[in-house]
C-alpha cells in the first residue's frame, strides 16, 4: 500500500455529520490507508446542514468555477475542502447552490426522497471526477460508499473511460442495507443518456436501491459487502458476481480493507 492512492467517495463522512456505518467507514477505512503508507483523498457533498466554520471548510478558487452540464443546464460547481482534526486526510466537498444548499441530505423533512435527487447523484459524479483531473491525481483505487455513489462505476467505464487519469484506477463498492426508501426519477435514463452513454440502461426504468446497486456491481472491479441483510433480489446479483468481494465477516478485521486492496488489485 505504501504510497499507493485511494480515492474514497461518500455520501456521509465522519466527523462533518453524524454517526452512521457509512460514514464511521469513510472515515476509518481512509484513516487505516494513512497508516499502511497509501494516500487518500476524500469526497463528498456539501450538504446544508455541515456547519462550515465549524469545520473549517474553505472554497478552493482555483478548482472551482466550472459549469457541468446536468440534463442540458449549465449548473455551477464550487469545491471547497477541510481537514479532519488530527489526521492526515483531506476532504473535498462538491458543492452547488441549486443541488446542496438545502438543509437535509437525501431525504426531506418526511423521509421523502428528494425528487431532483437523480440530478444530484450525475452532478455530484461529474464534479468529483472533473476535480480529480484537475488536481492531476491519478488513484489507483476509487472506493463507494453508498447508493449516492452508485452512478460513478458506470461514468467511469464509459463517460470517462478515455481519460489517461483513469487509465489504472480500480473501483470498488461497498454494499450497504437498503436504505433509500423509494425510488428516482424515472427520466434518470434519459438524463444519463443525454451524456451520450450508451450502455443498456433497461434496469433503470424504475430506479430503486436494487436496480442501483446492480448498475454499480456491474462495472465495479471488486466489492465489499458493508452489511449482511440485503434483499433476495440484491443477495443474488451479489452471488452472481465474479468480481473479487470482501465479506461482511472478513470486513471486520482491523486490516482486512488493506489487504483486500493489496492482494486483488495493487
Amino acid at each position: 500500500m505504501q504510497n499507493k492512492k485511494v480515492l474514497v467517495i461518500s455520501s456521509e463522512v465522519i466527523p462533518y455529520l453524524p454517526q452512521t456505518e457509512r460514514s464511521i467507514n469513510s472515515f476509518k477505512i481512509p484513516k487505516q490507508i494513512n497508516d499502511a503508507g497509501g494516500q487518500t483523498r476524500i469526497f463528498m457533498p456539501r450538504y446544508g446542514l455541515i456547519n462550515e466554520r465549524r469545520h473549517q471548510l474553505h472554497e478552493v478558487i482555483r478548482l472551482s468555477g466550472m459549469n457541468l452540464v446536468i440534463n442540458d443546464m449549465d449548473m455551477p460547481l464550487i469545491i471547497k475542502v477541510a481537514s479532519i482534526p488530527k489526521e492526515r486526510m483531506q476532504v473535498y466537498f462538491i458543492d452547488n447552490e441549486e443541488y446542496f444548499k438545502r438543509k437535509e441530505m437525501l431525504h426531506d423533512k418526511e423521509g421523502a426522497l428528494f425528487p431532483d435527487n437523480d440530478e444530484r447523484m450525475i452532478f455530484f459524479t461529474k464534479g468529483v471526477i472533473e476535480t480529480v483531473k484537475k488536481l492531476n491525481w491519478s488513484p489507483d483505487i476509487i472506493h463507494l460508499h453508498g447508493w449516492f455513489t452508485a452512478l460513478f462505476p458506470l461514468y467511469m467505464k464509459t463517460y470517462f473511460s478515455q481519460d489517461p487519469i483513469f487509465e489504472h484506477s480500480k473501483i470498488v463498492t461497498s454494499i450497504y442495507p437498503e436504505d433509500m426508501g423509494g425510488t428516482l426519477d424515472p427520466n434518470l435514463r434519459d438524463k444519463i443518456a443525454f451524456d451520450q452513454i450508451t450502455t443498456d440502461l433497461s434496469s433503470l426504468a424504475t430506479p430503486g436501491y436494487n436496480q442501483l446497486m446492480q448498475l454499480a456491481i456491474d462495472h465495479s472491479d471488486g466489492l465489499v459487502m458493508a452489511g449482511d441483510k440485503f434483499s433476495t433480489e440484491l443477495t443474488q446479483q451479489i452471488e452472481a458476481s465474479t468480481k473479487p468481494t470482501l465479506s461482511f465477516a472478513e470486513s471486520k478485521e482491523e486490516t482486512a480493507h488493506v489487504d483486500f486492496f493489496n492482494t486483488n488489485f495493487l
